[in-house]
């Protein structure tokens, strides 16, 4: 399995995790050079992974909308 293939099967939260991992490698600024321009790439894949499970989620998401007795109507998307 490619790193590519392996970034994309991971969780949400997985792939979080392992994103705050680098960021926190990264900050702390004891990684070589080459390791670092890895990590960089690996992370920047992460965080494009991140965002679109995060606009595939929004999408899903309906707001209630209520009739003019109060009560549930229906639903429409979800206006970010």
């Amino acid at each position: 399995m490619t790193e590519h293939a392996e970034v994309e099967s991971l969780s949400f939260e997985d792939a979080l995790k392992r994103l705050e991992a680098i960021v926190g490698r990264l900050e702390r600024g004891d990684v070589p050079l080459d390791e670092s321009i890895s990590l960089y790439a690996e992370g920047d894949r992460l965080r494009a992974q991140c965002e679109a499970r995060l606009a595939a989620a929004q999408a899903r998401i309906e707001k209630i909308t209520l009739g003019p007795d109060g009560q549930p109507a229906g639903t429409q998307p979800f206006d970010a």
